[in-house]
């Protein structure tokens, strides 16, 4: 029986993919906010996960060794826009234009930690607001700013100037029934990713037109990345649970 994984289209997970198809990996591709129920679901059985949602999946599911996606200092795709400045955010109308629920945690926590305000709720980009969180490939296109928001803030610069951490805003995950062998393989496609596909990137000649990137672009992105939990992955999840426990329910 084939493993089917969940491919997240977005750039930075990229790498990860480069050896699967070849190795008799079942690819499907889904949004990064649907992988959680996809798991669930069974309709694949590993798959890279947002951290915060990966939380809440430990019931079903476990880490795939320590493969994740980690900004060592900025992120370059996990943006806040703002019309003012992030200080004078407390209370204000902050608008979601990708559902990411860990780049709308981390500004919470940065919001709470830094600035000592609250953000209870988020509203939909076509509601009134007065700044807007957004991620993925949706944010590198957006990466040079944005019409009308004259403050743009990057979170996971903002974390690790915090905390001189990087920060971690996805995991590898697998369902538990997974058999040892098809575990395995998962791994050793990833490593693959993490020696081959991250290369591959780097050497890219084609610019990615979609994204408004040239090659150096995508080099300098990229180069931003880990792909491994280390000593500073781990102190970075374990603080952003301390951080997490205390915002407002």
């Amino acid at each position: 029986m084939a493993i089917t994984v969940g491919r997240v289209i977005d750039l930075n997970f990229e790498p990860f993919y480069i050896d699967m198809v070849r190795r008799g990996i079942v690819l499907h591709d889904v949004s990064l906010k649907d992988v959680p129920q996809a798991l669930r679901d069974g309709e694949i059985t590993a798959g890279p996960v947002s951290l915060v949602d990966s939380f809440a999946l430990e019931d079903v599911c476990v880490p795939v060794a320590g493969f994740c996606l980690s900004a060592s200092n900025k992120a370059g795709s996990n943006l806040l826009y703002s019309k003012k400045p992030i200080e004078e955010l407390s209370g204000s109308a902050i608008a979601v234009a990708t559902a990411d629920s860990t780049t709308q945690k981390l500004f919470q926590v940065l919001m709470a930690q830094i600035h000592k305000g609250s953000t209870d709720s988020f509203v939909a980009m076509p509601d009134e607001h007065d700044a807007f969180v957004i991620s993925g490939d949706d944010a590198l296109r957006r990466r040079r700013g944005a019409r009308g928001y004259g403050h743009r803030y990057d979170l996971g610069e903002m974390w690790h100037e915090m905390t001189s951490l990087p920060f971690v805003f996805a995991r590898w995950m697998a369902r538990k029934e997974l058999s040892e062998e098809d575990t395995l393989l998962v791994e050793d496609t990833l490593y693959v990713g993490l020696e081959d596909g991250v290369d591959s990137l780097f050497h890219l000649a084609d610019p990615k037109d979609h994204l408004l990137m040239m090659a150096r672009d995508i080099v300098d992105y990229i180069i931003g990345y880990r792909y491994f939990v280390g000593l500073s992955e781990r102190k970075s999840i374990d603080l952003f649970k301390e951080y997490l426990a205390k915002l407002p329910s």
